[in-house]
């Protein structure tokens, strides 16, 4: 990108395979000229996810997939957080029920949530997504957004919206779960739609390249 070139208006690979996040970040996006492709159109693995951070980890998904591609990237890595488990599941949110050697999946990892908090009164959870932005693989300056949503768990999973932890979160303030909220208050109030917005900010304030 040369310099005063937008980083708008441009086609964008999305560091993931997960559907959910494709689809909620592309009605996020949607204002803008921006087209998000998922990787996996392209041909593009996962990327390993080894850092205890999820700024670490969404560097590293957002350098793989540019690399990959030539393209620009956008990586989001979020997770759910709980009080009473000490931040966990953090990073390992979308792997929570595998990485203890349970069935992989949405609702194994509901599943076991629930039963770590069984005989847990205090409930309070947060979600927390970091969004990282490349111009090119070996960009040296990533644009970095990040933003919470905080809640607590619900007693029993509810709503058929959403993915993840959704049927399970409870936002403060709110009587429905994140899988019972229209799609458009959910991206209003969510973790995801906190940091784009934070994102586009960033954006709109640097548009040279790195």
């Amino acid at each position: 990108m040369t310099p005063g070139q937008s980083n708008l208006g441009r086609r964008i690979v999305l560091a993931s395979g997960n559907a959910g996040k494709l689809a909620e970040l592309t009605a996020l996006l949607a204002p803008l000229d921006m087209t998000l492709v998922a990787q996996g159109e392209l041909g593009v693995p996962d990327a390993e996810e080894p850092w205890p951070s999820f700024v670490e980890n969404a560097i590293a998904k957002a350098r793989h997939a540019s690399r990959r591609t030539g393209l620009p990237a956008l990586a989001d890595d979020s997770g759910l957080c709980v009080a009473a488990l000490d931040g966990a599941p953090g990073v390992l949110s979308a792997r929570y029920s595998a990485a203890a050697g349970g069935a992989p999946g949405d609702a194994a990892n509901n599943a076991r949530l629930l039963a770590m908090l069984a005989d847990r009164d205090d409930r309070r959870a947060f979600f927390h997504c970091a969004l990282v932005m490349l111009r090119h693989a070996d960009d040296p300056r990533p644009l970095i957004a990040e933003g919470s949503w905080h809640g607590r768990i619900a007693e029993a999973t509810r709503g058929a919206g959403g993915f993840g932890y959704d049927p399970l979160f409870l936002p403060d303030g709110e009587d429905l779960t994140a899988a019972e909220l229209p799609a458009a208050r959910k991206n209003a109030l969510s973790h995801r739609g906190r940091a784009l917005a934070r994102l586009v900010e960033r954006l709109r304030a640097e548009p040279a390249a790195g």
